[in-house]
């Protein structure tokens, strides 16, 4: 027989796990659904880790630059296993605390692959097993997932995801960032602090094209000032992965197509 609520989240990011916790809170017989980690994308694989990482990329970018403030510090080196290291532990504190939150406010937990049925009716599976549940009401809160471009299939090696740069395998030393939105651009500040060498390739006319125009010539200027390639109005058109790094055909402004060679990419 089904489990029955009043409520069922599927999907436990931000929008998910709080809108369980305020059905709880008005009483509701609440369960939230998740095939991976309570908290989603933004916790677990996004907006946090990422400021993590930022973060001590900028930390590491003022002892370089310490004698700016008078102070003295020498040999300064970056430890890239140990940064992402503490960018996870930080995701998995919070992952823990949503959990807390999940028990404290009574709401069951269903960890699986979540799939609507039928009216009110939504089954999760997981290892193989399928469990069955109803609702008088079911929100779906199931959120984003990274897309592959078709000539530039994510393999984890040479070409990655922002997971694979969030935990990558080893660090780039010329990188190609695709793509100027805000994950582009944070990972492309990120690898640069740490000493790789940036390119970013962006086909609208600015980077953070969402964003205001004076928020993005400002932010150009910075990060080319931070000796950052940044590429407006021009496309990739080709990637050839070899074992040893990426050779990109860029397409320029001018229609003109240039080569030129990455050890790793980020779409």
């Amino acid at each position: 027989m089904a489990d029955t609520y009043d409520l069922i989240v599927l999907g436990s990011g931000p929008g998910g796990y709080v809108a369980a916790i305020r059905g709880a809170q008005l009483g509701l017989k609440t369960a939230i659904v998740e095939r991976e980690l309570l908290g989603g994308i933004c916790l677990n694989w996004g907006c946090i880790p990422t400021k993590a990482l930022l973060r001590s990329a900028e930390i590491f970018h003022f002892m370089q630059h310490a004698k700016d403030y008078g102070l003295a510090a020498e040999k300064i080196t970056a430890d890239l296993e140990a940064v992402v290291k503490r960018s996870r532990g930080v995701a998995k504190q919070l992952n823990q605390g949503v959990t807390h939150l999940m028990k404290k406010n009574k709401i069951d937990v269903h960890m699986g692959d979540g799939k609507l049925t039928g009216k009110g009716k939504l089954s999760v599976t997981k290892d193989g097993k399928i469990t069955e549940l109803t609702a008088k009401n079911i929100i779906v809160a199931t959120g984003a997932r990274a897309r592959d471009l078709p000539f530039a299939k994510a393999d984890g090696k040479r070409i990655w995801t922002y997971r694979h740069a969030m935990t990558p395998p080893e660090m780039p030393g010329k990188l190609l960032v695709i793509g100027s939105g805000a994950i582009g651009i944070e990972f492309a500040s990120f690898y640069n602090d740490m000493g790789a060498e940036v390119t970013v390739v962006e086909m609208l006319d600015r980077v953070v094209p969402v964003e205001d125009a004076d928020i993005s010539a400002h932010l150009e200027k910075a990060l080319k000032k931070q000796g950052m390639t940044i590429l407006t109005g021009a496309g990739v058109d080709k990637l050839d992965v070899s074992a040893s790094g990426v050779k990109a055909a860029i397409k320029g402004k001018d229609g003109k197509v240039t080569t030129a060679e990455f050890s790793h990419v980020i779409v």
